[in-house]
């Protein structure tokens, strides 16, 4: 019988990896919450429309990555890729619109049928922040600041550099949009099969292939800064006038784009060039559209998402766990007082490390192993004493502590 494997594209978050991603997910939460971002969770999987209508049909995520499937009862459903569109539908589920701004942090789980490789993977995890109600340049920038004070508490924000770029309003556009069609139209010839397929849906999209016969047209194709319209450049000035302010470098990058057409404003990446070709790991922007759009009132948005498996990778060693004390019981009647101990212990705020089986020396060799700071020794001859052998594993001095005074010692003990 052939020995099972994890599917191709997801792999185990063991110990070491699991400490990794929760020091990501928990300092991010610890950041956002100082900007008022509140912890929240949606389902995994969605109905599919919930992505489709805004993701975009006609993205490389819906039609070719989403993992859609009908259950039992016939319905169509999705497990999430990305967490954007399940924050929007919860916000006008939940009647939230009433209550703004909305300010929402998430992580968790993410699918799309992607190409593995160093960086990407078919079930991912995300770290995302959701704010929506303000349609501020004030907002755009508390968005980012957020987000690079996360990077810096990681120890990353000196391996990344924002990239920036306006989408400008919906006058902006819809000018620009025609420009866009007017120009890639007269080469069709050269544009790939994907790019065919988005000249009149959403040309913007074709800015960001990845084809190199499309980069070419690229190149030569119009530029938005040409096409704002003045209000849409005294947005964009008066965000990185704040970036500016709150000390965050960035650099403005005119082939920075969302192609869907609620996105507006500001869009943003921070990029490293650590990872090879997954150099984003932090991206997002304004949405001004989305909510309305699945069916709610107009209402603004901006946020962000970042993966936190490229962040694992990048960021500075997360602190070691608390040593532990080794409460070696040796005999039946020690193992049984042990028990209590050990539990009276850790509601004392210990880790203990409760040996199992093994003689003396075995138990002290796994103490070594998983790096305890102390042991306590407790045999049929400390029992008889009331005492147990308290042992320093770093200095190596040992000598005895009664019972009754064991938890308040050992307290001390690490504390010191």
């Amino acid at each position: 019988m052939a020995q099972l494997q994890p599917v191709r594209g997801t792999h185990d978050l063991l110990p070491e990896d699991a400490r990794r991603h929760r020091h990501v997910a928990e300092t991010a939460r610890l950041i956002a919450g100082r900007y008022g971002f509140e912890g929240m969770a949606t389902p995994i999987f969605e109905f599919v429309d919930v992505f489709a209508r805004t993701v975009g049909e006609t993205s490389d995520i819906v039609s070719k990555e989403m993992y859609v499937f009908t259950d039992r009862g016939g319905e169509t459903l999705a497990l999430r890729p990305e967490g954007t569109a399940g924050v929007v539908r919860a916000l006008i589920s939940n009647s939230l619109t009433q209550s703004l701004p909305f300010k929402a942090f998430y992580y968790g789980p993410m699918f799309r049928y992607e190409r593995p490789q160093k960086g990407r993977l078919r079930q991912f995890h995300q770290i995302g922040v959701e704010l929506i109600g303000p349609a501020t340049p004030l907002a755009d920038v508390e968005v980012i600041t957020a987000g690079a004070d996360i990077l810096e508490a990681l120890g990353l924000l000196d391996r990344v550099l924002l990239h920036i770029n306006t989408l400008g309003d919906a006058e902006s556009r819809t000018a620009y949009r025609a420009a866009l069609v007017e120009y890639f139209s007269a080469h069709k010839d050269r544009l790939s099969e994907d790019s065919l397929a988005r000249l009149e849906k959403n040309p913007l999209r074709i800015l960001d292939s990845k084809d190199e016969g499309d980069r070419a047209l690229v190149a030569n194709a119009p530029l938005f800064g040409d096409y704002l319209t003045e209000a849409a450049q005294t947005f964009f000035k008066a965000v990185t006038d704040g970036l500016t302010a709150a000390g965050i470098a960035f650099k403005h990058d005119p082939l920075l784009v969302r192609g869907l057409d609620y996105y507006c404003h500001t869009a943003f990446e921070f990029v490293t060039t650590d990872l090879g070709a997954q150099g984003t790991v932090l991206a997002g922007g304004r949405y001004d559209g989305l909510v309305e759009q699945m069916g709610g009132p107009a209402t603004p948005g901006v946020g962000w998402a970042a993966g936190v498996e490229r962040l694992a990778m990048l960021a500075t060693e997360p602190p070691a766990p608390p040593r532990a004390l080794a409460l070696i019981a040796l005999g039946e009647a020690a193992e049984q007082a042990a028990i209590p101990l050990a539990r009276s212990l850790r509601r004392a705020g210990i880790a203990v490390d409760l040996g199992y089986s093994g003689n003396m020396k075995k138990r002290l060799a796994r103490a070594n192993k998983i790096n305890a700071r102390f042991a306590v020794i407790l045999g049929d001859d400390e029992l008889a004493q009331g005492v147990a052998q308290w042992r320093d594993l770093d200095e190596g001095a040992q000598g005895p502590v009664p019972l009754s005074e064991l938890v308040g010692y050992a307290r001390a003990a690490f504390r010191e």
